[in-house]
């Protein structure tokens, strides 16, 4: 899963979500997706705005998360190799 790191980059910076909406020019609708993780994707342009406002790099938006187990079982395993 990625997850989106708005929160804590804004933080870090003193600024506000509607800071960002505003100097970006993406709605606070899709900021607010972005944030919550409903979003299915970002474009690349919309990335782009949000490095740029915030002196970041897409790495610093974008972090890939450890994946939660559903225990059902259906984990995938790497067979040992054979001689």
């Amino acid at each position: 899963m990625i997850e989106i790191r708005i929160d804590e980059l804004l933080e870090n910076r003193s600024r506000t979500f509607y800071w960002l909406a505003k100097e970006t020019g993406i709605s606070h609708s899709t900021l607010w997706r972005l944030k919550k993780g409903k979003s299915v994707g970002i474009n690349f342009a919309t990335l782009e705005r949000i490095c740029r406002m915030l002196s970041c790099q897409p790495g610093d938006v974008l972090t890939l998360a450890a994946e939660k187990k559903t225990g059902k079982g259906r984990g995938t395993k790497s067979k040992p190799a054979r001689s």
